[in-house]
C-alpha cells in the first residue's frame, strides 16, 4: 500500500553543507599553512623589533650617563632627559617613553639572560613586562641573577599563558630562590588592615585596605553573588550593586534589595546568595606545616605562602588529589570526578591560549578525539 522512498541528497545541497562546514571548521591547505607560517614569522620579527628598540633606548641611556657624573643607581636627571629625548623621537608621551626606558634598563641591569630570549623573538613584550613587574622588588643581586637564569630557560615555553598564570610561575621561581622572602611576607601580612573614611562626599564613605588573598577572593565572590540577586530591571550598574552588597553583607543579608520599583519584580523568586567556595591547591607537606612550597589560589594571581596554607588547613575541608601517573585511560567518554578534579587543578584555567577563565567554570573535553584514542 505504501512505497518506501529513498531521497538522495542533491549535489547542490551537498555543496552547501560542505561550504557551511568549511566556513566553521576550515581545512588546512598548503596555501593556508604558508599564510599561518608568515603570521608566525612576522610575530617573531615583531618581538625582535620591540626588543631591539629597548636595547637602543638602553644604549642611549648608557651613553648619556657616561657623559655626566651620575651613577646608574642615582640617575634621575639623566633618566628624565633620555625619556624626553625618546618621546620626541618616537612622538609619544613622556610617560610612555619613561616606561620604555624602565624596561630597557631592566634588559641591561636586571634580566640580561631573559633579555637574550626576548631579543631572539621567543617571547613578546607583554611577557617581558610581566616578568619585570614580578621581580622588581628583588634587591639582592645574586638572587636576581639566579631568577634571571632560571626564567631564561623556561620563559620560551610560556608565551600562550595568561597574565595570572605567568605571575604564578614567576612567583614560584622567586619564592624558591629568595631566602629573604619569608621575612618580607610576614612583614607584609602584619600590615594588613581595613580603613573606613566616613563621609567623603554626598553621604558616601571610602573603604580601602589589605587582607589575606583568600579572604579577598571570598569577599569578591560574595559581592558578585549578592549583586546578582536583583532582577534585570534594577537601575544600578554592576559596580553600584557590588558596593551596595557590602552593606548587605554587613547586615548578614542573603539578598540585595531590588530597586526596579515594579510590582511584578522577579527578584523575590530568585535564589538567595549561597556561601562561596575558594579552591586552594598545595602539596601535602605544606598542608601539614612541614613543607616550604607555596600553594596556588584558583582564579587569582600569585601564590599563597606556605605558612598561610598550614594555617588555613586547620579549618578548611581537605581533599586529596591523586596523580593518575601511568594509570590506563578511563573507559567512559565523561571523566570521573577524581580525574576531572585532577585536570582542573593541573590546568587552573582554560587551556585556550590567553584565556584566564577559571578551570572550575570550564567544561572538560578530550584534547585528542575519543575515537582516535583520546
Amino acid at each position: 500500500m505504501f512505497e518506501q522512498l529513498s531521497r538522495v541528497p542533491s549535489a547542490e545541497s551537498i555543496a552547501r553543507l560542505s561550504e557551511r562546514f568549511e566556513r566553521r571548521y576550515p581545512s588546512t591547505t598548503p596555501e593556508s599553512a604558508a599564510l599561518v607560517d608568515r603570521i608566525c614569522v612576522s610575530a617573531r620579527a615583531e618581538n625582535r623589533a620591540a626588543a631591539a628598540q629597548l636595547v637602543a633606548i638602553g644604549e642611549l641611556f648608557a651613553l648619556r650617563l657616561s657623559r655626566c657624573g651620575e651613577t646608574e643607581e642615582w640617575a634621575v636627571d639623566t633618566e628624565a632627559a633620555v625619556a624626553a629625548e625618546v618621546a620626541a623621537a618616537l612622538r609619544i608621551s613622556q610617560g610612555l617613553a619613561a616606561s620604555r626606558l624602565r624596561y630597557a634598563r631592566a634588559m641591561r641591569e636586571q634580566l640580561p639572560q631573559v633579555a637574550q630570549v626576548f631579543a631572539a623573538g621567543d617571547i613578546d613584550i607583554r611577557l617581558f613586562q610581566t616578568i619585570v613587574y614580578r621581580v622588581d622588588l628583588i634587591t639582592d643581586r645574586e638572587v636576581l641573577a639566579a631568577v634571571d637564569a632560571e626564567l631564561a630557560v623556561k620563559v620560551g615555553r610560556w608565551p600562550s599563558m595568561t597574565r595570572s598564570r605567568l605571575a604564578g610561575k614567576i612567583d614560584k621561581i622567586v619564592a624558591n630562590v629568595d631566602v629573604d622572602a619569608v621575612r618580607r611576607r610576614k612583614e607584609r601580612q602584619a600590615e594588613r588592615e581595613i580603613v573606613i573614611q566616613d563621609f567623603v562626599e554626598g553621604g558616601v564613605s571610602e573603604i580601602r585596605g589589605s587582607m589575606f588573598t583568600v579572604d579577598a577572593r571570598a569577599l569578591e565572590k560574595s559581592l558578585d553573588a549578592l549583586a546578582a540577586t536583583v532582577c534585570e530591571h534594577d537601575p544600578r550598574s554592576r559596580d553600584e550593586r557590588r558596593a551596595d552588597a557590602m552593606g548587605a553583607l554587613a547586615a548578614r543579608a542573603d539578598r540585595l534589595g531590588c530597586r526596579c520599583g515594579r510590582r511584578d519584580c522577579a527578584a523575590g523568586g530568585r535564589p538567595a546568595a549561597t556561601p562561596v567556595v575558594i579552591h586552594v591547591i598545595a602539596e601535602q607537606a605544606t598542608v601539614d606545616g612541614t613543607g616550604e612550597q607555596p600553594g596556588s589560589l584558583v582564579e587569582a594571581d600569585g601564590l599563597i605562602p606556605p605558612e598561610l596554607i598550614a594555617e588555613l588547613a586547620k579549618s578548611a575541608r581537605l581533599v586529596s588529589l591523586v596523580h593518575p601517573a601511568d594509570a590506563p585511560p578511563e573507559p567512559g567518554y565523561v571523566p570521573s570526578k577524581a580525574l576531572a578534579d585532577f585536570v582542573r587543578c593541573r590546568d587552573l584555567t582554560c587551556r585556550w591560549p590567553g584565556c584566564d577563565r577559571p578551570a572550575v567554570d570550564c567544561d572538560i573535553d578530550h584534547t585528542i578525539p575519543r575515537g582516535d584514542g583520546g
